[in-house]
């Protein structure tokens, strides 16, 4: 029996319930296409089609926008990764070590030592998040507002350090916080910045910060039942026109305007005769940047994500801006590849040796949810046949 294609493995993903829909697309550095379309509906309700011009919440996707933003600086010389974050955003000098609570009060103590623009890129500022740290989750259930309020006065209430930074990778909101680097050192808001320097040399003509003319192809967000079932849900998304766009978090965007940014990467930071980047400074963005610690398991405590084990049984490092495989995947991507992932499942990765870049994208809660993951890697593997 012949191994399925792309099509037939997103649609057997659909009809095996791991999401009402998806859009995906792969593609070489040069623009060939490999594969480019959807499957399933937008939403169970309507049972509107999906289509490839679909858009989505990408959130977490954001980060790597944002960490581009940064390198661009880094590149132009108006910014030092290795500079304390307090220095450019001063804001950022009240945020503290939680060490614990005394019943109801968090335990709090100065970091031991000051964290740096590289260490909000590579998450290992001891930032996280509160679905997979129970600390954090623990000051959210106390009323602690969470990281899409746009609010500078939450994101440095809200969220202390797990770890001294330097220490530990742990993933949070350190991409909020690069994306005000970006602002206090550009003059520019983050939207402004990234629209002028990436979006529009890009031609990204479907992403943005705000939802204004994308509504009519917004897909809604579902989330999977006790018994399995997947329904709509209410939305969560940033508020329009917030204090400061999240670099987390913030964007919408298709998998065809994604891809343009992943193919971006592919060519060495240029992109049909626009560059965003110089090669060698994308290749220093691609490098390992934390050393010798290693990315571990995200374990779960809350509703909005399953355990989170990227490329399990894989070494991994973090780059500038992404996850990367230290080694070669048989039948998936090479070494040096660099991936992220959006809440609510939206993936991607880009394989400068295979010279490929995909994406997948859902919208469905929680986060890595199992049906998910297991179509990610079916459509990957589908994917490297193509090759």
């Amino acid at each position: 029996m012949s191994e399925p294609t792309i099509t037939q493995v997103l649609e057997g993903a659909v009809a095996d319930g791991a999401a009402p829909g998806f859009c995906a697309g792969a593609v070489r550095g040069d623009g060939t296409v490999l594969f480019e379309g959807a499957v399933g509906v937008r939403g169970t309700e309507s049972g509107e089609p999906m289509t490839p011009d679909t858009v989505f919440r990408i959130f977490s996707m954001t980060k790597a926008v944002a960490s581009v933003a940064a390198a661009i600086l880094v590149e132009e010389g108006r910014l030092d990764i290795e500079t304390p974050v307090d220095e450019v955003v001063a804001d950022f000098a009240a945020v503290e070590v939680l060490e614990g609570f005394d019943g109801a009060t968090p335990v709090l103590r100065p970091p031991a030592t000051r964290a740096t623009v590289r260490h909000l890129a590579t998450h290992t500022s001891g930032l996280v998040y509160e679905l997979w740290n129970a600390n954090q989750e623990a000051m959210m259930a106390a009323g602690a507002p969470g990281a899409l309020t746009g609010s500078v006065d939450a994101l440095k209430s809200s969220y202390k350090l797990a770890f001294d930074p330097g220490t530990a990778w742990d993933y949070g909101v350190g991409i909020d916080w690069l994306g005000l680097v970006v602002e206090a050192v550009s003059g520019q808001s983050l939207d402004r910045f990234v629209t002028e320097r990436i979006l529009e040399p890009l031609a990204m003509t479907s992403s943005g910060f705000e939802r204004d003319g994308f509504e009519d192809r917004l897909v809604p967000l579902h989330v999977f039942g006790p018994d399995g079932s997947i329904s709509e849900m209410p939305d969560i998304a940033p508020p329009p026109n917030p204090e400061f766009y999240g670099g987390g978090h913030a964007m919408f965007s298709t998998a065809g305007d994604y891809l343009r940014f992943l193919r971006m990467l592919l060519n060495g930071g240029e992109l049909e005769g626009q560059r965003v980047l110089a090669a060698e400074t994308l290749d220093w963005v691609f490098a390992n940047q934390i050393g010798d610690l290693e990315i571990g398991t995200m374990t779960s405590v809350g509703p909005l994500s399953a355990d989170v084990d990227f490329l399990p049984g894989v070494a991994k490092k973090h780059s500038f801006a992404f996850v990367t495989n230290t080694e070669d995947m048989p039948g998936m991507r090479r070494a040096g590849a660099q991936s992220w992932a959006g809440l609510a499942n939206t993936h991607m990765w880009v394989d400068p040796a295979a010279d490929v870049a995909a994406v997948l994208c859902a919208q469905v809660l929680p986060f890595a949810h199992p049906g998910v993951m297991k179509a990610y890697a079916e459509f990957e593997q589908a994917v490297y046949r193509e090759l």
